[in-house]
This record gives C-alpha cells, structure tokens and sequence, in this order.
C-alpha cells in the first residue's frame, strides 16, 4: 500500500503546534522560541517530513537554497570554500547543497538543467567539463556565478583569482631564498584549453625566464588528479629517474603535502636540500612539519564577492555582469629559507 504524504498539519498536530508555527520554522523565520523550532524539527525528522521547494518556491519566489557545484569532494580545497560560503549563507538564513562534478561535461550539465536550477534560489559553478558553448545554452533565469579560470561568455557574472600573478609570487619567493633547479609539480605547459594547471605553469615559467633560468621542460612534472599520493608517487618516481632540483612550486597546498612525503621518502630535508611552495593556504598547511610556505589567494573575499554578485542578481536579473580577481600574496613559513 502507498505511504500516505506527511503534510504541516500532520506535523503541527504532533507537536502540538500551530500550522503557521511550522512554517516559521521550515522557513528559518526568527520569531520562534529555540525549544520550539528544536521541537517541531525533530517531529519533521520523525515524521519524514519533506519540504516542497517546487511550492516554496511559488509563494515566495524562493527557496532559500543555494547550489555549489564543484569537480570533486576529496579535495580540501574544496572543503575549506563549501565551509566558508555556507557559513556566510547561514548568516541570511540561506542553505548550500553541494554537488560533484567529478569535472565530466555531462554531469555539469545534468546539474545545470532547468529541473535541478528550479531547486536553488542561485548557484555557484566551478565548471571544469563545461565550453563556452555549453554554457551559452544554460537557461538565463536564475543567478549563477562562475568560480574558476575557464572562458566564459560575457553575460556570466564571474570570480576568480590570480593563478598566473600567484605562481609567479611564489617562484619569485624561491629564486629569492636561492633555488635555482625549480620543478612545477602539477604544472602543464599546454592543455586543450586553459585551466589551473596551465595557468600557473604560466606564471612559474614567466618568473624563471625573467631571472634569466631556463624554465625547462623535464622540470614541468603534471599530474592527473592533484591528489597527496599521487604527487608523492611521482615527485619520488621523478627523483628516482634523476631529476635533480633545489626547489619545488606546487601547484596546490594538497600537491604540495605529497610532495614533503615523497622527498622525506628520498631522505631529502625541506628547506635544506630542497625547498618547497604550495598554493591555496589550505588550514592544514600551517600545521606540516615543516609549515608550508604557500600562496594565499583570499578565499574570504572571492566568498564575499560570488555571493553579493549572487545577491545582485537575485535583486535584478538584468544587472550588468561583473568578472572579479582576487589578490595573491605569499605566507611564508618553514619549508622555504626565508
């Protein structure tokens, strides 16, 4: 026999409150006691409740959710921006839902369909598989900003940070503590399109080349996923095969912890034999041993902006687009000799 469907009066009867109660909470309003809103959310929870976002939407024109879109969960970085713009949006008494990716070109779609929008009052999209093509089709209605270094049409509001300025900064910083032999883990020198990889890539071969080193090709070492093991597999593997440096960028804080593992495996010392740049200052990084010196690329304020660019939209849907670069800046600790 089919279930019958739990509505707000089932709710209000069971916890002995008023139907518009109920929908104080569900709707985050603050004119409700604290043991109360606790109450009728464990009776939601017990009762299997399911808030209608298709209904909420048509009385208020909103749902008080917004969607963040990202390649991959298993990425810190990734961590560290879902915690900061979910604490931003319960300060609105808004709510994220994060979905994966896994970077494919049909799974970004599939999030981005009419259907799934119609969950979201916006979304924040780190495309990755997504073309300018793809994205000019997306439906215009609902406000959404695009987090990342990928080509985007003009009428994309848009946030993203220094990549090129970044790797530059740190490289520079390692030219300056005396390497001379500086390896780009994560680095790619081309790619079918630009991306993270290749524009830091950029960055590092540009302040090389300006310092009169060859930013030679063997010295470029890519990877296929960023991940902590792999980039200690391959810096180990590299090193295995002969490739001698004195420095490492990398080009995130994740490659950069593999990259610590791989050569305490190799028995090399970090700084002392060879030393080591990061980018993102990921929280964990303050906390290696030794610390990570590493590219800060203000997490905060590219929250800040996607979300009042999101607000700006929501506010009017005709407002002019708007493309924001965050600051770099370097945070140097123990794996450089400052």
């Amino acid at each position: 026999m089919r279930r019958r469907t739990v509505t707000m009066s089932d709710v209000a009867r069971e916890a002995g409150v008023s139907v518009m109660t109920v929908s104080n909470v569900l709707n985050d309003r603050s004119n409700v006691g604290a043991d109360t809103r606790l109450h009728v959310l464990e009776v939601v929870d017990r009762l299997g409740y399911e808030i209608n976002l298709s209904a909420r939407r048509l009385r208020s024109g909103r749902t008080g959710t917004v969607g963040l879109i990202v390649p991959r969960f298993d990425l810190h970085y990734y961590g560290e921006l879902a915690s900061l713009i979910s604490d931003a949006l319960a300060a609105d008494r808004m709510h994220l839902v994060v979905e994966q990716s896994g970077a494919s070109r049909e799974r970004e779609l599939s999030a981005l369909s009419l259907a799934r929008l119609q969950q979201y009052d916006g979304v924040l999209l780190g495309a990755v598989g997504l073309d300018m093509a793809d994205l000019d089709r997306i439906h215009p209605d609902l406000p959404i900003v695009l987090l990342g270094e990928q080509d985007v049409p003009d009428r994309y509001h848009r946030v993203q940070m220094r990549n090129v300025a970044g790797a530059r900064l740190a490289t520079e910083h390692l030219i300056t503590c005396g390497a001379r032999r500086i390896a780009a883990l994560g680095g790619k020198l081309t790619a079918p399109r630009p991306e993270m990889a290749t524009y830091r890539a950029n960055g590092w071969a540009g302040a090389l080349a300006d310092a009169g080193l060859d930013p030679r090709p063997d010295l470029v070492v890519p990877l296929h996923d960023y991940s902590i093991a792999e980039a200690r597999a391959t810096i180990t593997d590299v090193l295995a095969a002969g490739l001698k440096i004195d420095g490492i960028f990398a080009v995130t804080d994740e490659v950069a912890i593999g990259a610590l593992a791989g050569l305490h495996d190799a028995g090399l010392r970090v700084p002392d034999d060879v030393q080591l740049v990061g980018f993102d200052n990921l929280d964990i990084s303050q906390h290696l041993a030794p610390g990570l010196t590493t590219i800060d690329p203000d997490r905060p304020t590219m929250v800040a902006e996607a979300l009042r660019l999101l607000r700006r939209q929501l506010a009017d849907k005709n407002a002019a687009p708007e493309h924001i670069v965050s600051t770099v800046s370097l945070v140097t600790r123990g794996s450089t000799r400052n």
